[in-house]
Protein backbone atom coordinates (compact mmCIF):
# COMPACT_ATOMS: atom_id res chain seq x y z
CA UNK A 1 0.00 0.00 0.00
CA UNK A 2 1.67 3.19 -1.20
CA UNK A 3 -0.76 5.84 0.02
CA UNK A 4 -4.39 6.41 0.92
CA UNK A 5 -6.88 9.15 1.66
CA UNK A 6 -7.86 10.40 5.08
CA UNK A 7 -10.75 12.69 6.07
CA UNK A 8 -9.41 16.19 6.56
CA UNK A 9 -10.83 16.37 10.11
CA UNK A 10 -9.00 13.19 11.19
CA UNK A 11 -5.74 14.55 9.79
CA UNK A 12 -6.24 17.80 11.73
CA UNK A 13 -6.80 15.91 15.01
CA UNK A 14 -3.60 13.88 14.54
CA UNK A 15 -1.70 17.04 13.61
CA UNK A 16 -2.88 18.93 16.72
CA UNK A 17 -1.93 16.06 19.04
CA UNK A 18 1.53 15.80 17.52
CA UNK A 19 2.07 19.56 17.58
CA UNK A 20 1.37 19.37 21.33
CA UNK A 21 4.22 16.80 21.55
CA UNK A 22 1.99 13.76 22.01
CA UNK A 23 1.97 10.49 20.09
CA UNK A 24 -1.04 9.80 17.91
CA UNK A 25 -1.84 6.66 15.91
CA UNK A 26 -4.75 5.38 13.89
CA UNK A 27 -5.63 2.04 15.49
CA UNK A 28 -7.94 -0.97 15.32
CA UNK A 29 -10.74 -1.49 12.85
CA UNK A 30 -10.08 1.56 10.69
CA UNK A 31 -6.50 0.39 9.99
CA UNK A 32 -7.76 -3.12 9.26
CA UNK A 33 -10.35 -1.81 6.82
CA UNK A 34 -7.88 0.51 5.05
CA UNK A 35 -5.47 -2.39 4.52
CA UNK A 36 -8.27 -4.68 3.37
CA UNK A 37 -9.50 -2.13 0.86
CA UNK A 38 -6.04 -1.91 -0.69
CA UNK A 39 -5.61 -5.67 -0.72
CA UNK A 40 -8.79 -5.90 -2.77
CA UNK A 41 -8.01 -2.99 -5.09
CA UNK A 42 -4.93 -1.08 -6.20
CA UNK A 43 -6.98 1.98 -7.08
CA UNK A 44 -6.59 5.29 -5.30
CA UNK A 45 -10.30 5.68 -4.62
CA UNK A 46 -11.31 7.39 -1.41
CA UNK A 47 -12.15 4.67 1.11
CA UNK A 48 -13.79 5.56 4.40
CA UNK A 49 -14.01 3.15 7.31
CA UNK A 50 -17.17 3.57 9.39
CA UNK A 51 -15.26 4.61 12.50
CA UNK A 52 -11.95 6.31 13.11
CA UNK A 53 -10.11 5.54 16.35
CA UNK A 54 -6.98 7.31 17.54
CA UNK A 55 -4.66 6.11 20.32
CA UNK A 56 -2.40 8.55 22.15
CA UNK A 57 -0.12 8.86 25.16
CA UNK A 58 -1.96 12.07 26.13
CA UNK A 59 -4.12 11.70 29.22
CA UNK A 60 -7.85 12.41 28.83
CA UNK A 61 -7.54 15.79 30.56
CA UNK A 62 -4.71 16.76 28.20
CA UNK A 63 -6.76 15.71 25.17
CA UNK A 64 -9.65 17.89 26.37
CA UNK A 65 -7.37 20.91 26.69
CA UNK A 66 -6.41 20.51 23.04
CA UNK A 67 -10.01 19.90 21.96
CA UNK A 68 -12.45 21.96 24.06
CA UNK A 69 -15.35 20.64 21.94
CA UNK A 70 -15.06 17.14 23.42
CA UNK A 71 -16.81 14.76 25.81
CA UNK A 72 -15.26 12.53 28.48
CA UNK A 73 -17.85 10.51 30.39
CA UNK A 74 -16.34 7.04 30.85
CA UNK A 75 -13.73 5.10 32.78
CA UNK A 76 -11.80 3.85 29.76
CA UNK A 77 -9.72 6.90 28.86
CA UNK A 78 -11.76 7.61 25.73
CA UNK A 79 -12.47 11.23 24.82
CA UNK A 80 -15.06 11.90 22.13
CA UNK A 81 -14.00 14.81 19.95
CA UNK A 82 -16.82 16.51 18.06
CA UNK A 83 -16.01 17.05 14.40
CA UNK A 84 -18.34 19.01 12.11
CA UNK A 85 -18.65 18.55 8.37
CA UNK A 86 -17.52 21.30 6.04
CA UNK A 87 -21.03 22.74 5.79
CA UNK A 88 -21.69 22.22 9.54
CA UNK A 89 -24.69 19.98 8.71
CA UNK A 90 -23.40 16.89 10.51
CA UNK A 91 -21.43 16.24 13.68
CA UNK A 92 -19.24 13.16 13.97
CA UNK A 93 -17.62 11.85 17.15
CA UNK A 94 -14.01 10.73 16.80
CA UNK A 95 -12.77 8.63 19.71
CA UNK A 96 -9.32 9.39 21.10
CA UNK A 97 -8.19 6.85 23.69
CA UNK A 98 -5.19 7.03 25.99
CA UNK A 99 -2.86 4.02 25.83
CA UNK A 100 -4.18 1.65 28.46
CA UNK A 101 -3.88 -1.75 30.07
CA UNK A 102 -6.81 -3.76 31.42
CA UNK A 103 -6.35 -5.81 34.57
CA UNK A 104 -8.63 -8.65 35.73
CA UNK A 105 -11.94 -9.75 34.23
CA UNK A 106 -13.70 -11.41 37.15
CA UNK A 107 -17.13 -11.15 35.45
CA UNK A 108 -15.77 -12.27 32.03
CA UNK A 109 -17.12 -9.03 30.60
CA UNK A 110 -15.47 -5.91 32.03
CA UNK A 111 -11.94 -5.18 33.25
CA UNK A 112 -11.70 -4.92 37.02
CA UNK A 113 -9.16 -2.14 36.66
CA UNK A 114 -7.85 0.09 33.90
CA UNK A 115 -4.44 1.76 34.09
CA UNK A 116 -2.94 4.09 31.56
CA UNK A 117 0.02 2.61 29.72
CA UNK A 118 3.18 4.34 28.59
CA UNK A 119 3.59 2.74 25.20
CA UNK A 120 1.58 1.76 22.12
CA UNK A 121 2.87 -1.82 22.46
CA UNK A 122 1.19 -2.24 25.86
CA UNK A 123 -2.05 -0.90 24.38
CA UNK A 124 -2.05 -3.21 21.34
CA UNK A 125 -1.35 -6.31 23.48
CA UNK A 126 -4.80 -6.01 25.10
CA UNK A 127 -6.71 -6.17 21.79
CA UNK A 128 -8.70 -9.19 20.64
CA UNK A 129 -7.42 -10.30 17.23
CA UNK A 130 -4.24 -9.67 15.28
CA UNK A 131 -6.12 -7.95 12.46
CA UNK A 132 -7.48 -5.46 15.00
CA UNK A 133 -4.10 -4.89 16.70
CA UNK A 134 -2.63 -2.79 13.90
CA UNK A 135 -1.66 0.88 14.07
CA UNK A 136 -0.62 3.55 11.59
CA UNK A 137 1.79 6.35 12.43
CA UNK A 138 1.25 9.36 10.16
CA UNK A 139 3.97 12.02 10.25
CA UNK A 140 2.40 15.47 9.92
CA UNK A 141 4.66 16.09 6.93
CA UNK A 142 3.05 13.09 5.19
CA UNK A 143 -0.36 14.70 4.90
CA UNK A 144 -0.52 15.93 1.33
CA UNK A 145 -2.90 18.12 -0.60
CA UNK A 146 -6.66 17.95 -0.38
CA UNK A 147 -8.52 16.11 -3.12
CA UNK A 148 -10.87 17.90 -5.56
CA UNK A 149 -13.82 18.25 -3.16
CA UNK A 150 -11.42 19.37 -0.42
CA UNK A 151 -12.70 16.80 2.07
CA UNK A 152 -9.84 14.29 2.07
CA UNK A 153 -6.08 14.45 2.53
CA UNK A 154 -3.77 12.19 0.58
CA UNK A 155 -1.43 10.37 2.98
CA UNK A 156 1.95 10.22 1.26
CA UNK A 157 3.97 8.48 3.94
CA UNK A 158 3.18 6.36 6.97
CA UNK A 159 4.52 3.58 9.17
CA UNK A 160 2.50 0.45 9.85
CA UNK A 161 3.00 -0.86 13.39
CA UNK A 162 2.30 -4.60 13.27
CA UNK A 163 3.51 -6.41 16.40
CA UNK A 164 1.43 -9.61 15.95
CA UNK A 165 1.58 -10.30 12.19
CA UNK A 166 -1.88 -8.87 11.65
CA UNK A 167 -1.09 -7.82 8.08
CA UNK A 168 -0.03 -11.39 7.26
CA UNK A 169 -3.30 -12.70 8.72
CA UNK A 170 -5.24 -10.18 6.63
CA UNK A 171 -3.52 -11.41 3.49
CA UNK A 172 -4.14 -15.06 4.45
CA UNK A 173 -7.74 -14.33 5.53
CA UNK A 174 -7.23 -15.58 9.08
CA UNK A 175 -8.85 -14.62 12.39
CA UNK A 176 -6.26 -15.20 15.12
CA UNK A 177 -6.33 -14.13 18.78
CA UNK A 178 -3.60 -11.83 20.04
CA UNK A 179 -1.27 -13.90 22.23
CA UNK A 180 -2.91 -16.69 24.23
CA UNK A 181 -6.52 -17.10 23.01
CA UNK A 182 -7.58 -18.58 26.36
CA UNK A 183 -6.54 -15.35 28.08
CA UNK A 184 -8.29 -13.19 25.49
CA UNK A 185 -11.59 -15.09 25.79
CA UNK A 186 -11.48 -15.24 29.57
CA UNK A 187 -11.00 -11.46 29.59
CA UNK A 188 -14.13 -10.93 27.50
CA UNK A 189 -16.17 -13.94 26.40
CA UNK A 190 -17.97 -11.86 23.78
CA UNK A 191 -14.76 -12.05 21.75
CA UNK A 192 -15.71 -15.61 20.81
CA UNK A 193 -18.79 -14.30 19.02
CA UNK A 194 -16.75 -11.49 17.50
CA UNK A 195 -14.41 -14.08 16.00
CA UNK A 196 -17.33 -15.76 14.23
CA UNK A 197 -18.79 -12.41 13.21
CA UNK A 198 -15.53 -11.14 11.70
CA UNK A 199 -15.06 -14.45 9.88
CA UNK A 200 -18.57 -14.14 8.42
CA UNK A 201 -18.25 -10.46 7.51
CA UNK A 202 -14.78 -10.70 5.97
CA UNK A 203 -15.06 -14.20 4.47
CA UNK A 204 -12.13 -15.33 6.65
CA UNK A 205 -11.38 -18.56 8.53
CA UNK A 206 -10.55 -18.88 12.22
CA UNK A 207 -7.14 -20.43 12.88
CA UNK A 208 -7.07 -23.74 14.76
CA UNK A 209 -5.70 -22.65 18.14
CA UNK A 210 -8.26 -19.87 18.33
CA UNK A 211 -11.02 -22.30 17.24
CA UNK A 212 -10.09 -24.87 19.88
CA UNK A 213 -9.96 -22.19 22.54
CA UNK A 214 -13.48 -21.04 21.67
CA UNK A 215 -14.81 -24.57 22.14
CA UNK A 216 -12.96 -24.89 25.44
CA UNK A 217 -14.29 -21.56 26.73
CA UNK A 218 -17.73 -21.59 25.11
CA UNK A 219 -19.44 -21.93 28.50
CA UNK A 220 -18.22 -18.45 29.43
CA UNK A 221 -20.75 -16.96 27.01
CA UNK A 222 -23.42 -17.39 29.70
CA UNK A 223 -21.81 -14.47 31.56
CA UNK A 224 -22.41 -12.07 28.67
CA UNK A 225 -25.49 -9.85 28.57
CA UNK A 226 -28.22 -10.76 26.11
CA UNK A 227 -28.01 -7.32 24.54
CA UNK A 228 -24.33 -7.73 23.59
CA UNK A 229 -25.00 -11.24 22.25
CA UNK A 230 -27.96 -9.93 20.24
CA UNK A 231 -25.88 -7.18 18.66
CA UNK A 232 -23.23 -9.66 17.47
CA UNK A 233 -25.91 -12.07 16.22
CA UNK A 234 -27.56 -9.32 14.17
CA UNK A 235 -24.24 -8.49 12.52
CA UNK A 236 -23.77 -12.17 11.62
CA UNK A 237 -27.32 -12.58 10.33
CA UNK A 238 -26.89 -9.48 8.17
CA UNK A 239 -23.89 -10.93 6.31
CA UNK A 240 -24.08 -12.99 3.12
CA UNK A 241 -22.54 -15.88 5.11
CA UNK A 242 -25.28 -15.90 7.75
CA UNK A 243 -26.05 -19.63 7.45
CA UNK A 244 -22.35 -20.46 7.58
CA UNK A 245 -22.06 -18.40 10.77
CA UNK A 246 -24.97 -20.20 12.46
CA UNK A 247 -23.46 -23.57 11.56
CA UNK A 248 -20.11 -22.45 12.98
CA UNK A 249 -21.76 -21.23 16.19
CA UNK A 250 -23.20 -24.72 16.59
CA UNK A 251 -19.88 -26.42 15.82
CA UNK A 252 -18.12 -24.23 18.41
CA UNK A 253 -20.71 -25.04 21.13
CA UNK A 254 -21.85 -21.40 21.25
CA UNK A 255 -25.34 -21.63 19.74
CA UNK A 256 -26.64 -23.47 22.83
CA UNK A 257 -26.19 -20.21 24.74
CA UNK A 258 -27.92 -18.12 22.07
CA UNK A 259 -30.74 -20.06 20.36
CA UNK A 260 -30.63 -23.60 21.75
CA UNK A 261 -34.07 -24.30 20.26
CA UNK A 262 -32.56 -24.30 16.77
CA UNK A 263 -30.31 -27.24 17.59
CA UNK A 264 -33.38 -29.36 18.38
CA UNK A 265 -33.67 -29.73 14.60
CA UNK A 266 -30.24 -31.37 14.17
CA UNK A 267 -30.73 -34.86 12.78
CA UNK A 268 -34.54 -34.55 12.77
CA UNK A 269 -35.65 -36.08 9.49
CA UNK A 270 -38.78 -34.95 7.68
CA UNK A 271 -41.39 -36.68 5.55
CA UNK A 272 -41.48 -37.65 1.89
CA UNK A 273 -41.91 -34.05 0.81
CA UNK A 274 -38.51 -33.01 2.19
CA UNK A 275 -34.96 -34.13 1.45
CA UNK A 276 -33.20 -32.29 4.29
CA UNK A 277 -33.33 -32.49 8.07
CA UNK A 278 -35.09 -29.68 9.92
CA UNK A 279 -31.71 -28.15 10.84
CA UNK A 280 -30.40 -28.28 7.27
CA UNK A 281 -33.66 -26.90 5.91
CA UNK A 282 -33.65 -23.91 8.28
CA UNK A 283 -30.05 -23.04 7.39
CA UNK A 284 -30.72 -23.34 3.67
CA UNK A 285 -33.73 -21.04 3.99
CA UNK A 286 -31.59 -18.48 5.83
CA UNK A 287 -28.86 -18.80 3.21
CA UNK A 288 -31.35 -17.99 0.45
CA UNK A 289 -32.64 -14.91 2.30
CA UNK A 290 -29.11 -13.71 3.09
CA UNK A 291 -27.81 -14.17 -0.47
CA UNK A 292 -30.67 -11.99 -1.72
CA UNK A 293 -29.94 -9.33 0.85
CA UNK A 294 -33.41 -9.52 2.41
CA UNK A 295 -34.18 -7.60 5.61
CA UNK A 296 -33.15 -8.72 9.09
CA UNK A 297 -36.76 -9.69 9.87
CA UNK A 298 -37.05 -11.89 6.77
CA UNK A 299 -33.69 -13.54 7.52
CA UNK A 300 -34.69 -14.27 11.12
CA UNK A 301 -38.08 -15.62 10.04
CA UNK A 302 -36.43 -17.81 7.38
CA UNK A 303 -34.10 -19.24 10.02
CA UNK A 304 -36.86 -19.78 12.60
CA UNK A 305 -39.88 -20.60 10.42
CA UNK A 306 -39.69 -24.35 11.15
CA UNK A 307 -38.21 -24.15 14.65
CA UNK A 308 -41.42 -25.74 15.98
CA UNK A 309 -41.15 -28.89 13.87
CA UNK A 310 -39.11 -31.07 16.27
CA UNK A 311 -41.67 -30.50 19.05
CA UNK A 312 -44.63 -31.32 16.80
CA UNK A 313 -43.22 -34.30 14.92
CA UNK A 314 -45.35 -37.43 15.09
CA UNK A 315 -44.11 -40.69 13.65
CA UNK A 316 -41.01 -41.49 11.63
CA UNK A 317 -40.23 -42.00 7.99
CA UNK A 318 -41.98 -40.68 4.87
CA UNK A 319 -45.41 -40.43 6.55
CA UNK A 320 -44.35 -38.45 9.64
CA UNK A 321 -46.35 -35.28 10.40
CA UNK A 322 -45.76 -31.83 11.88
CA UNK A 323 -49.29 -30.58 12.49
CA UNK A 324 -49.45 -27.06 13.94
CA UNK A 325 -45.70 -26.50 13.83
CA UNK A 326 -46.13 -22.93 12.62
CA UNK A 327 -48.14 -21.97 15.74
CA UNK A 328 -45.73 -23.73 18.08
CA UNK A 329 -42.86 -22.14 16.15
CA UNK A 330 -44.40 -18.68 16.46
CA UNK A 331 -44.61 -19.02 20.25
CA UNK A 332 -41.04 -20.28 20.37
CA UNK A 333 -39.85 -17.44 18.11
CA UNK A 334 -41.46 -14.83 20.32
CA UNK A 335 -39.76 -16.30 23.39
CA UNK A 336 -36.37 -16.59 21.63
CA UNK A 337 -36.33 -13.02 20.41
CA UNK A 338 -37.61 -11.56 23.67
CA UNK A 339 -34.92 -13.48 25.55
CA UNK A 340 -32.32 -11.89 23.27
CA UNK A 341 -33.81 -8.45 23.95
CA UNK A 342 -34.80 -7.71 20.36
CA UNK A 343 -36.93 -4.57 19.93
CA UNK A 344 -40.66 -5.17 20.25
CA UNK A 345 -41.40 -4.34 16.62
CA UNK A 346 -38.86 -6.93 15.44
CA UNK A 347 -40.30 -9.58 17.76
CA UNK A 348 -43.83 -8.86 16.54
CA UNK A 349 -42.90 -8.87 12.85
CA UNK A 350 -40.80 -12.06 12.89
CA UNK A 351 -43.34 -13.91 15.03
CA UNK A 352 -46.09 -12.99 12.56
CA UNK A 353 -44.01 -14.16 9.59
CA UNK A 354 -43.31 -17.51 11.28
CA UNK A 355 -46.95 -17.97 12.26
CA UNK A 356 -48.27 -17.34 8.75
CA UNK A 357 -45.45 -18.78 6.63
CA UNK A 358 -47.55 -21.83 5.77
CA UNK A 359 -50.37 -19.89 4.11
CA UNK A 360 -52.10 -21.82 1.34
CA UNK A 361 -53.16 -20.42 -1.99
CA UNK A 362 -54.39 -22.25 -5.06
CA UNK A 363 -55.55 -20.54 -8.24
CA UNK A 364 -59.34 -20.72 -8.58
CA UNK A 365 -59.97 -21.92 -5.02
CA UNK A 366 -59.69 -18.66 -3.11
CA UNK A 367 -61.80 -15.62 -3.96
CA UNK A 368 -60.77 -11.97 -4.07
CA UNK A 369 -62.63 -11.60 -0.76
CA UNK A 370 -60.46 -14.39 0.63
CA UNK A 371 -57.33 -12.53 -0.43
CA UNK A 372 -58.65 -9.37 1.24
CA UNK A 373 -59.24 -11.33 4.44
CA UNK A 374 -55.73 -12.71 4.16
CA UNK A 375 -54.38 -9.15 3.90
CA UNK A 376 -56.51 -8.11 6.87
CA UNK A 377 -55.11 -10.94 8.96
CA UNK A 378 -51.40 -10.65 8.15
CA UNK A 379 -51.31 -6.92 7.47
CA UNK A 380 -50.77 -5.37 4.06
CA UNK A 381 -47.33 -4.09 5.08
CA UNK A 382 -46.18 -7.66 5.89
CA UNK A 383 -47.30 -9.41 2.71
CA UNK A 384 -44.18 -8.80 0.64
CA UNK A 385 -41.93 -10.11 3.42
CA UNK A 386 -44.20 -13.11 3.93
CA UNK A 387 -43.79 -14.00 0.26
CA UNK A 388 -40.01 -13.71 0.66
CA UNK A 389 -40.09 -16.14 3.60
CA UNK A 390 -42.13 -18.53 1.45
CA UNK A 391 -39.46 -18.26 -1.27
CA UNK A 392 -36.75 -19.10 1.27
CA UNK A 393 -38.83 -21.99 2.62
CA UNK A 394 -39.24 -23.46 -0.85
CA UNK A 395 -35.59 -23.20 -1.85
CA UNK A 396 -34.60 -24.51 1.58
CA UNK A 397 -36.70 -27.59 0.80
CA UNK A 398 -34.73 -28.29 -2.36
CA UNK A 399 -37.38 -27.34 -4.92
CA UNK A 400 -36.06 -25.67 -8.10
CA UNK A 401 -38.43 -22.68 -8.24
CA UNK A 402 -38.69 -20.09 -5.49
CA UNK A 403 -41.71 -18.39 -7.01
CA UNK A 404 -44.01 -20.84 -8.86
CA UNK A 405 -47.12 -19.87 -10.81
CA UNK A 406 -49.39 -20.12 -7.74
CA UNK A 407 -47.38 -17.53 -5.84
CA UNK A 408 -47.09 -15.29 -8.89
CA UNK A 409 -50.88 -15.46 -9.23
CA UNK A 410 -51.32 -14.67 -5.54
CA UNK A 411 -49.04 -11.65 -5.97
CA UNK A 412 -51.20 -10.55 -8.90
CA UNK A 413 -54.36 -10.93 -6.78
CA UNK A 414 -52.77 -9.00 -3.92
CA UNK A 415 -51.86 -6.14 -6.23
CA UNK A 416 -55.39 -6.23 -7.60
CA UNK A 417 -57.08 -5.91 -4.19
CA UNK A 418 -54.30 -4.06 -2.37
CA UNK A 419 -56.14 -0.76 -2.30
CA UNK A 420 -59.47 -2.27 -1.31
CA UNK A 421 -60.61 -1.62 2.27
CA UNK A 422 -59.50 -4.32 4.71
CA UNK A 423 -59.78 -2.51 8.06
CA UNK A 424 -62.40 -0.33 9.80
CA UNK A 425 -60.12 2.70 9.30
CA UNK A 426 -60.69 2.42 5.54
CA UNK A 427 -64.48 2.55 5.74
CA UNK A 428 -66.22 5.67 4.47
CA UNK A 429 -67.78 6.06 7.89
CA UNK A 430 -66.01 6.02 11.26
CA UNK A 431 -67.07 5.30 14.82
CA UNK A 432 -67.76 8.92 15.73
CA UNK A 433 -69.96 9.44 12.67
CA UNK A 434 -71.72 6.16 13.42
CA UNK A 435 -72.52 7.19 17.00
CA UNK A 436 -73.79 10.58 15.89
CA UNK A 437 -75.86 9.14 13.04
CA UNK A 438 -77.38 6.29 15.08
CA UNK A 439 -77.53 8.32 18.29
CA UNK A 440 -75.81 5.58 20.31
CA UNK A 441 -73.21 5.85 23.06
CA UNK A 442 -69.60 4.58 22.93
CA UNK A 443 -69.33 0.87 23.66
CA UNK A 444 -68.87 -2.60 22.18
CA UNK A 445 -71.99 -2.14 20.03
CA UNK A 446 -70.17 0.45 17.89
CA UNK A 447 -67.34 -1.99 17.22
CA UNK A 448 -69.73 -4.80 16.35
CA UNK A 449 -71.54 -2.65 13.78
CA UNK A 450 -68.27 -1.43 12.24
CA UNK A 451 -67.06 -5.01 12.01
CA UNK A 452 -70.26 -6.08 10.25
CA UNK A 453 -69.93 -3.17 7.82
CA UNK A 454 -66.34 -4.14 7.10
CA UNK A 455 -67.42 -7.69 6.26
CA UNK A 456 -69.88 -6.28 3.73
CA UNK A 457 -67.14 -4.18 2.14
CA UNK A 458 -64.58 -6.99 2.10
CA UNK A 459 -67.05 -9.09 0.14
CA UNK A 460 -67.80 -6.20 -2.23
CA UNK A 461 -65.58 -3.07 -2.09
CA UNK A 462 -68.15 -1.16 -4.17
CA UNK A 463 -70.33 -1.03 -1.06
CA UNK A 464 -67.81 1.26 0.64
CA UNK A 465 -69.86 4.42 0.25
CA UNK A 466 -71.21 6.62 3.00
CA UNK A 467 -74.75 6.28 1.64
CA UNK A 468 -74.74 2.47 1.60
CA UNK A 469 -72.97 2.13 4.94
CA UNK A 470 -75.45 4.44 6.70
CA UNK A 471 -78.33 2.47 5.24
CA UNK A 472 -76.80 -0.82 6.36
CA UNK A 473 -75.93 0.60 9.77
CA UNK A 474 -79.62 1.46 10.34
CA UNK A 475 -80.52 -2.17 9.65
CA UNK A 476 -77.77 -3.49 11.94
CA UNK A 477 -78.75 -1.16 14.75
CA UNK A 478 -82.12 -2.86 14.92
CA UNK A 479 -80.43 -6.09 16.01
CA UNK A 480 -79.88 -6.96 19.64
CA UNK A 481 -76.39 -7.01 21.19
CA UNK A 482 -76.50 -10.80 21.17
CA UNK A 483 -77.35 -10.89 17.46
CA UNK A 484 -74.53 -8.45 16.66
CA UNK A 485 -72.09 -10.59 18.61
CA UNK A 486 -73.24 -13.64 16.67
CA UNK A 487 -72.61 -11.76 13.42
CA UNK A 488 -69.09 -11.00 14.63
CA UNK A 489 -68.44 -14.64 15.47
CA UNK A 490 -69.54 -15.68 12.00
CA UNK A 491 -67.29 -13.03 10.52
CA UNK A 492 -64.34 -14.42 12.48
CA UNK A 493 -65.04 -17.84 11.00
CA UNK A 494 -65.15 -16.38 7.50
CA UNK A 495 -61.76 -14.77 8.10
CA UNK A 496 -60.35 -18.29 8.15
CA UNK A 497 -61.60 -18.95 4.62
CA UNK A 498 -58.13 -18.50 3.30
CA UNK A 499 -56.66 -21.29 5.39
CA UNK A 500 -59.63 -23.25 6.63
CA UNK A 501 -61.20 -26.12 4.66
CA UNK A 502 -58.78 -25.78 1.78
CA UNK A 503 -55.85 -25.70 4.17
CA UNK A 504 -57.04 -28.81 5.98
CA UNK A 505 -56.94 -30.72 2.72
CA UNK A 506 -53.46 -29.43 1.98
CA UNK A 507 -52.20 -30.27 5.48
CA UNK A 508 -53.50 -33.80 5.16
CA UNK A 509 -51.83 -34.18 1.78
CA UNK A 510 -48.43 -32.80 2.81
CA UNK A 511 -48.36 -34.01 6.42
CA UNK A 512 -47.74 -30.58 7.90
Amino acid sequence: MKNFYLPKEIGEIIKKLKEANFQAYLVGGCVRDILLAHLKSNSQKVFLPKDWDIATDALPQEVQKIFPESVYENEFGTVGVKVKSKDNSETQIVEITTFRQEIGYSDKRHPDKIIFAKSLKEDLKRRDFTINALALDLPTSSLGALNQNRKYLKVLKFQLIDLFEGEKDLKNKIIRAVGDPNERFKEDALRMLRAVRFAAQLDFDIENQTLNSIVENSHLLKFISKERIRDELIKMINTSRAAWAIQLLSNLKLLRFIIPELEEGIGVTQNKHHIYTVWEHNLRALDYAAKRNYSLEVRLASLLHDVGKPRTKRGEGPESTFYGHEYVGARMTEKILKNLKFPGEVVEKVTLLVKHHLFYYNVGEVTAAGVRRFLARVGEKNVDDLLKVREADRIGSGVPKAFPYRLRHLKFMIEKVRHDPISPKQLKINGYQLMEFLKIKPGPRVGHILNALLEEVIEDPKKNSEEYLKKKALELNKLSDEELQELRKRAEKRKQEYEAGIEAEMRSKYKV
